[in-house]
């Protein structure tokens, strides 16, 4: 090796070293991010559990009230039947 030829191998090396000084530094700030992101995701995950919970409870509410419902409706036109029985007749 000359003596001419060392100080630009020491220049490639210094710049393969300054590259892979950035190279880390951005894979760590990536991964950073990534788990950022992964937290959220996670986050996002359980409001979809919880909502998809809230609206189950909802639906099996709104089944009881209908159902509910149709009884009352069904005692309501007894009562109006016991009250009114000419209302039933044909007319």
């Amino acid at each position: 090796m000359d003596a001419q030829d060392r100080p630009e191998l020491e220049s490639i090396v210094l710049q393969i070293g300054e590259a892979m000084l950035t190279t880390i530094e951005t894979v760590d700030r990536l991964s950073q991010r990534v788990d950022t992101l992964a937290d959220q995701v996670q986050q996002q995950g359980y409001q979809v559990f919880a909502l998809t919970d809230a609206v189950q409870t909802l639906i099996e509410t709104q089944n009881e009230s209908l159902k509910r419902l149709d009884r009352l409706t069904d005692v309501l036109e007894r009562l109006v039947t016991a009250v009114d029985p000419s209302d039933s007749s044909p007319s």
